[in-house]
């Protein structure tokens, strides 16, 4: 959806300066202590390529296809976050997002075999609960040479990589999926299982995110894929289980000028449903009508849900020691038609992540109502400021 949008433009910018003043051709670095952070208003008016679409109408999602790339638009991810535990309960937040940026060609002829039109940009980061740590990486390379791509074969499989961060794939509508990535003393090796069919947010997968033209993106999700496998942390090899969520994302606009910022929760509840929300906000500071969400039941149907739907409210707050940004860090979500009434709060308040981009993202937990039934659950939180 468009929460990720405005940061694949500020990727785009960065990007032609990490290829100009490096000789490296794969950027990864640990960023416990980077400063490369960057304000996300900067990408928000980025001129775009005239060769891409617009998402402006419906479109028929076809499976596997659709795991794939799609290089006629401008930006696309593949986000994977879960929860895992170990078998004596140590806890572990994981994300991993590989986004690709269409660069476009024009009238311009190049024969190098370097010569690319696309760009990956990947985010690895875990959240070591007990340890209270936060480990968080970023990779940046390009299409030529198979140094990153999105592919699905003939016998359906998909596999997006960036050297070796993999994302291999096989199925349509509930996919089974491996993700392997290894930077530094971390590791992680996990198959991740659909237990749901996929779901298409918004209006049968056309998500709008404003009213100007191409101001929406095709969006689905698996929203609850029983994953198991190994974490490795420095000497550490623990294999663990839990639940992952899975968001597929396209389009070419950026957010609109007056929608700032953006808190992106997908929530995983003990009874058996799933939450996805969002909310932009907006330069006066409120919520922006054009959030919206939804729910999906434990049998995999599912509802959409509009701005009046739903209310979050923020009870608590974080300031950030390296930005200095102040993030809400405790929320209560009401949806009172669907009998939902939730407190959700981070397993660690420091899940800052600071790249190229900058942005707040991590593991939570939550309890509560549900239909008048007491639920807990855990998922994951994206924010902007």
């Amino acid at each position: 959806m468009a929460k990720r949008l405005s940061i694949l433009f500020i990727f785009f910018i960065t990007v032609i300066v990490f290829f100009t003043i490096s000789n490296s051709l794969n950027n990864t670095a640990n960023l416990a202590t980077s400063r490369l952070g960057m304000d996300i208003q900067a990408a928000l008016n980025f001129p775009q390529s005239s060769d891409f679409q617009q998402v402006i109408g419906h479109r028929e999602f076809t499976f596997p296809d659709d795991h794939g790339s799609h290089p006629d638009y401008g930006v696309e991810w593949w986000y994977f976050t879960g929860n895992l535990s170990t078998e004596d309960k140590r806890h572990f937040g994981y994300q991993l997002t590989l986004f690709r940026v269409g660069l476009g060609q024009g009238e311009v002829k190049r024969e190098s075999l370097w010569s690319t039109s696309q760009l990956y940009m990947g985010n690895l980061a875990l959240s070591d609960v007990q340890n209270t740590k936060f480990y968080p990486f970023e990779r940046v390379n390009r299409e030529a040479l198979d140094f990153s791509g999105a592919v699905v074969t003939d016998e359906g499989n998909f596999r997006i990589w960036i050297d070796d961060w993999i994302i291999d794939g096989a199925g349509s509508d509930q996919p089974t999926v491996r993700i392997l990535a290894k930077e530094g003393l971390l590791k992680i090796d996990l198959t991740l299982q659909s237990t749901k069919p996929v779901i298409l947010n918004g209006q049968s997968g056309f998500s709008r995110k404003n009213q100007e033209l191409g101001g929406a993106s095709y969006y689905y999700s698996c929203t609850r894929m029983a994953t198991k496998g190994f974490i490795t942390l420095g000497e550490e090899n623990m294999q663990v289980e839990g639940l992952s969520w899975m968001d597929r994302e396209w389009s070419t606009s950026a957010l609109s000028e007056k929608q700032i910022g953006w808190d992106w929760f997908g929530l995983q509840l003990s009874d058996g449903r799933d939450l996805m929300l969002y909310q932009f906000l907006t330069e006066e500071g409120k919520v922006d009508s054009n959030s919206s969400g939804t729910i999906i039941e434990q049998d995999g149907t599912y509802h959409s849900l509009s701005f009046d739907d739903f209310a979050i409210t923020n009870l608590d707050h974080w300031i950030s020691r390296i930005s200095g940004t102040q993030y809400p860090s405790t929320w209560q979500i009401e949806i009172p038609d669907h009998g939902l009434d939730i407190t959700i709060k981070p397993y660690l308040e420091d899940q800052e992540f600071n790249g190229i981009i900058r942005y707040w993202e991590g593991a939570v937990s939550l309890e509560g109502s549900s239909d008048s039934r007491f639920v807990t659950g855990s998922g994951y939180v994206e924010m902007t400021r």
